[in-house]
């Protein structure tokens, strides 16, 4: 899995982890420090870190297996764009309660990306 999808994951489940599981997985994905720039920051060897960040990424894919949280807000905004462009193409219609009630559905689409 790449280091785009893990903050992903992170992002969703991050309150889930020990705080030292939060430091660690900060440090190497988010300030971009190597192993062992993390194990000397916080006086660990550098298996401590691997074995913490091993730990930490596996719990954070187990979680998206459990609840599918990501998938379905990716699976949500997916639907919700086809809705927008939907909308879009009927704005301009000539009836005019049918333009409107595009626009309404617009901007609750669009509202849902805010």
């Amino acid at each position: 899995m790449e280091s785009v999808e893990l903050i992903l994951l992170y992002d969703y489940y991050g309150d889930l982890l020990t705080e030292r599981q939060k430091l660690c997985f900060d440090m190497h994905y988010n300030q971009d420090l190597s192993l062992g720039e993390i194990a000397q920051e916080l006086s660990i060897s550098r298996q401590a870190v691997y074995d913490n960040l091993s730990r930490t990424e596996a719990l954070l894919k187990n979680m998206e297996a459990k609840t599918l949280c990501v998938a379905r807000d990716r699976q949500m905004r997916k639907a919700m764009d086809a809705i927008a462009a939907a909308a879009e193409a009927l704005i301009s219609h000539p009836d005019e309660r049918v333009s409107r009630g595009a626009a309404e559905i617009l901007s609750y689409a669009k509202g849902f990306e805010e």
